[in-house]
């Protein structure tokens, strides 16, 4: 499936209706589409395009600028392994070259059963579990090779779906959105707020004034 369910046609459309200018809504559509299919296909971008008036090359060019959106095909599992300075120093490299052989695989590749993707990561923010690695942008760490080697046959035995979703779902609770308020209604509250900042502006000068000619 690559265009909008019905289902998530309206959680597009809600979504839309919180950005007064449509074409701000790009990356939370780009982030539904990949929770259906996994990753951003063409097709699903030429969607998102005319939802928020752009063209698929500003959607893609959007979309290719962040890690988490994937314009291939990935894995169920996308397992990220840090190598940046805090996770190098206790044994990101060695730990990442692990996780080569284990899944059978070279970083940036997907095993032949879909099951996991590899990725080198930049820093996570989980320098004090370090070495640290996400799967599908879930947290684990620190790792020696045995515990990667535990978490890969956990999650390829469905031990832990109630703790990792498949790639693309950043939450399993959708969130209730507040309802947007109109453009008109933000204009003219900050209209209401300058006159107000200028009034009072000018009565402190007028103030200022007096007392300089007493």
């Amino acid at each position: 499936m690559s265009r909008f369910t019905k289902e998530m046609e309206t959680r597009a459309y809600e979504l839309l209706a919180l950005y007064p200018e449509k074409r701000s809504a790009t990356i939370p559509l780009c982030h539904l589409a990949q929770e259906q299919n996994g990753y951003l296909t063409e097709e699903s971008m030429v969607q998102i395009a005319d939802l928020v008036g752009t063209t698929p090359a500003e959607v893609l060019g959007a979309a290719s600028f962040y890690d988490m959106l994937h314009t291939e095909p990935v894995g169920k599992y996308v397992v990220g392994v840090c190598t940046n300075i805090a996770c190098l120093l206790q044994g990101g490299e060695e730990l990442l070259g692990h996780a080569e052989e284990k899944l059978g695989i070279a970083t940036g590749a997907t095993t032949d059963d879909g099951m996991f993707t590899l990725e080198d990561m930049e820093c996570i923010a989980h320098c004090d579990h370090a070495p640290a690695l996400q799967v599908n942008y879930r947290f684990f760490g620190p790792l020696t090779n045995d515990g990667f080697d535990t978490l890969v046959d956990d999650l390829s035995a469905g031990k832990l779906e109630s703790e990792v979703p498949p790639h693309g779902t950043l939450s399993r609770v959708q969130r209730k959105h507040p309802i947007a308020v109109p453009l008109e209604e933000i204009v003219r509250h900050r209209r209401d707020s300058d006159a107000k900042e200028g009034e009072r502006l000018a009565a402190k000068a007028a103030a200022e004034a007096k007392e300089g000619s007493n």
